[in-house]
């Protein structure tokens, strides 16, 4: 009985047991059916989507609201419509749920809840995939813009609202870079970008239409050699104030102006063409050369953070803020035998060029616009009063309150330039300013309203005197806009080609032209041109005291003996003085008739283009008679001898490698193509505000020859290691200098607008460091001036870096197939830290 007793509650027990294994059997199927029934309501999507759901869960489960920013430019995390704030994407997170309220409920809700939501998502971008086959680019890009914005709006970094940012495909072609407050950012470089970007432009919808525009305009370029692509920059909006506008402004303007400048660089009727190529490009790969040339560009960019990092200082000299290198080095001035041939007034440059940079001088403003700054200037810019005090009863230069005036006057022509000009060429008419006389060289120039004024008359000056005791006097003439150099009558030939001046004027220019054989006057023979006039206004030619009848015989026996021919001496009534005007020979007939070789005639070997650091012979040279000879012949009248090649350029090879006349006229045609299609219309310069233009490296003179309609001149410099072709750049009506990029510019400092480099710096860099030439630049370049580099990517990389250590603010940079653009603006700013130079302390 006990057994079957213990039998009976053993199979209670087992019932009991398989029951409550059926009841738990039962709640897992029913909770397998729950979870099964809920997975079956998400409907199937690509891959990539399940898995941008998927992080999405894990960032709304792990991540604040506040803090979900900072994954907006993960690749991959978010899908590409999910990232917008304008309802085509998914909504973002109720914000009355937060992170700490999440239940294992609400998890599930909130994924049932999205995977509805993405099959919306989904549907829609299949639509959208119908329409652009490559998505996954246009996520990056919309990514990278929702980044911008963030960064915008987060950082003040300068994007603007409402899509004023740039898409991926637009950068990639051209990187418009603006110095952000003192600076600016580095930005990426994009040497071989461009074809990336034209795969990306290829396969963006609506916000490709900006990109493509950009693509298009680089590849149309190619046409002008390569030439770069630019966003442009709002033009000098407030022109009178400093740089103390922010960087985040300056971003803005050059991001509304991009599609702007785009349209008007781009010839019209190029757009399938260039779209065409777009689309048949790499796709959304990239190449193995382009990620190579990348990685080099960034490795070069690294190595030239040398320059970036430059510890600037300001040099602290005798001249201060009018340090000129070259002639103010005491140091070796101090020590010379003898200042009777006025070698103290010539180049001596410092064995080492200085590396500091010229402080400003107190109280210094942007320089007045032309043509105002012809009758007057900022006191404080060049505040010295030792000729207002001296000049000022000739009409020189007077102190009027802040200002310093210019009434037009000078020694010999009291009453106005314009009346003196006039009177010239009514005593020879032959002369015909602006036609027949285009280009003549103004020597003893005082403050150059002579030059000034004959811009009236369509006539170049290059006006020069030097750093003596008429203080300030080329630095008064270049800040009112006028051109002139410091040079003396010395011991040197002067930097110009031989027969290159069509007149040379000389009014009170204090130079003793008879003495020692004439040597002076034997100069102004070499770069007068046959046929050419000299003007002489002194009062040996009026007045009857002992010094000047005797300096009048004197002059009268050299000038013959010259073969000059005294065409007229004339009297003006006005002012009280009298001229003398003589003309060249036109051929050697008179110099075969002289009774005595004196002055005699040069060697055959002596060379009369040779003119750089050579010192001065008391000889002539031939005039040149061969028809397909320079000078045998006067150019054609202004301005058609702008346009026309040369009668002389025969079948030598020019310097581009053509036959030299096409090689002329293919230079002005490229120069003209680049002028009119990208430096006027974005590199962010105002040419209204632009005077003083200096051309760094000049080859035929077409920069200059391009800019005829633009009221600015240009100093054509043609550096002594490059083709001499400025006997070119005369002919056809310009002007121009020799010179040693290594050494200072006779120049004073802050006198120059615009400075272009076209391949300057990566030549000169085999002779002199770059950082010198960047001191020298800075030093001639007036405060918000602008410097255009054309140059290989390595050199404008380094350039640029050198900028920024300028604090210049970058307007626009690009590059492509190892060549590279760079244009940037001079700032106010001054290092406070200062470099004694022994050399120039008196």
């Amino acid at each position: 009985m006990a057994t079957g007793k213990y039998s009976r509650v053993d199979g209670r027990k087992s019932s009991r047991y398989c029951s409550i294994a059926t009841i738990v059997v039962l709640v897992v199927f029913c909770l397998v059916g729950i979870w099964m029934f809920m997975s079956s309501s998400i409907v199937p999507v690509k891959k990539s989507e399940i898995l941008s759901l998927e992080t999405r869960n894990k960032i709304k489960q792990t991540v604040p609201k506040g803090d979900s920013k900072q994954f907006d430019d993960t690749s991959g995390d978010l899908f590409g419509a999910e990232t917008r704030e304008d309802g085509s994407g998914l909504p973002s997170k109720d914000p009355g749920i937060t992170d700490e309220d999440n239940s294992a409920e609400n998890l599930v809700v909130e994924g049932d809840n999205e995977g509805k939501e993405s099959q919306n998502s989904a549907e829609k971008n299949q639509e959208e995939n119908h329409a652009n086959e490559n998505s996954d680019e246009k996520i990056e890009s919309e990514s990278a813009e929702r980044k911008d914005e963030d960064d915008g709006n987060g950082n003040g970094n300068g994007k603007g609202k409402d899509g004023e940012s740039n898409s991926s495909g637009g950068e990639s072609n051209v990187d418009t870079r603006v110095a952000e407050n003192e600076g600016g950012e580095m930005k990426k470089k994009l040497h071989a970008d461009s074809e990336e970007s034209s795969a990306e432009n290829g396969s963006e919808s609506a916000e490709s239409g900006k990109n493509y525009k950009l693509d298009e305009t680089a590849d149309n370029m190619k046409h002008v050699g390569k030439e770069a692509i630019l966003n442009e920059r709002k033009n000098d909006k407030n022109q009178d104030e400093h740089l103390e506008q922010s960087g985040v402004d300056n971003s803005v303007e050059s991001k509304e102006n991009n599609n702007q400048a785009s349209d008007e660089i781009l010839p019209a009727g190029t757009q399938s063409e260039i779209l065409t190529e777009s689309t048949t490009q790499n796709g959304a790969w990239s190449t193995q050369a382009v990620e190579s040339q990348n990685e080099k560009k960034s490795q070069e960019s690294f190595m030239s953070s040398e320059y970036n990092d430059h510890h600037w200082k300001i040099c602290k000299s005798t001249a201060g803020p009018d340090y000129i290198p070259c002639l103010d080095n005491w140091k070796v001035i101090r020590k010379l035998p003898s200042t009777n041939h006025y070698e103290h007034r010539e180049r001596h440059c410092p064995d080492e060029a200085p590396i500091c940079l010229v402080p400003l001088p107190e109280g210094y403003k942007r320089s007045i616009k032309w043509p105002k700054s012809r009758d007057k200037i900022w006191y404080y810019n060049v505040p010295h009063t030792k000729l207002a005090e001296v000049k000022g009863h000739q009409n020189w230069v007077k102190v009027t309150g802040e200002y310093l005036t210019f009434p037009g006057g000078g020694t010999q022509f009291v009453n106005g330039a314009l009346h003196y000009i006039d009177f010239i060429q009514n005593s020879v008419p032959e002369i015909a300013w602006g036609k027949r006389t285009r280009v003549i060289l103004d020597v003893g120039c005082g403050v150059a309203s002579f030059g000034g004024y004959l811009f009236e008359r369509d006539v170049l000056a290059m006006s020069f005197a030097p750093k003596d005791e008429h203080e300030a006097q080329v630095q008064f003439a270049l800040e009112r806009g006028i051109p002139a150099i410091l040079n003396v009558m010395g011991t040197k030939r002067l930097p110009f080609p031989s027969s290159v001046f069509d007149l040379v004027h000389c009014a009170r220019c204090r130079v003793p032209w008879h003495v020692e054989g004439g040597k002076l006057l034997l100069e102004l023979n070499r770069v007068l041109r046959p046929g050419g006039y000299f003007v002489w206004s002194a009062t040996p030619v009026y007045r009857k005291g002992p010094e000047d009848v005797g300096i009048w015989k004197e002059m009268s026996r050299l000038t013959k003996s010259m073969c000059w021919d005294l065409v007229v001496i004339k009297r003006d009534k006005l002012n009280n003085i009298g001229a003398a005007i003589y003309q060249k020979p036109t051929s050697n007939d008179c110099y075969k008739k002289r009774s005595r070789n004196a002055p005699p005639l040069c060697e055959e070997s002596d060379d009369p283009n040779a003119a750089w650091d050579v010192p001065l012979q008391a000889c002539m040279h031939k005039v040149p008679v061969d028809s397909s000879k320079r000078g045998s012949l006067w150019p054609a009248q202004w301005p058609v001898r702008l346009e026309q090649p040369p009668y002389w350029l025969n079948s030598q090879v020019g310097v581009y490698g053509k036959a030299a006349q096409e090689d002329f006229t293919a230079d002005y045609n490229h120069w003209k193509a680049v002028i009119s299609q990208l430096y006027l219309k974005g590199m962010g310069i105002n040419w209204s505000s632009a005077r003083n233009v200096m051309d760094m490296k000049a080859v035929y003179g077409g920069f200059a020859a391009a800019l005829k309609d633009l009221k600015v001149w240009v100093m054509n410099v043609v550096p002594i290691d490059s083709p001499d072709t400025l006997q070119m750049i005369y002919e056809r009506g310009l002007f121009g200098i020799y010179h040693d990029w290594c050494e200072s510019f006779n120049t004073y400092p802050r006198t120059y607008d615009v400075l272009h480099a076209d391949h300057l710096f990566s030549s000169i860099e085999k002779r002199c460091t770059l950082v010198t030439v960047i001191a020298e630049v800075d030093r001639i370049l007036r405060p918000e001036g602008k410097l255009i580099v054309r140059d290989n990517s390595k050199t404008i990389s380094e350039v640029e870096s050198m900028a920024k250590s300028l604090q210049w603010e970058i307007l626009m940079i690009y590059s492509k197939d190892n060549e590279g653009l760079l244009c940037v603006r001079k700032t106010f700013w001054r290092p406070t830290e200062e470099e004694p130079i022994k050399n120039a302390i008196v």
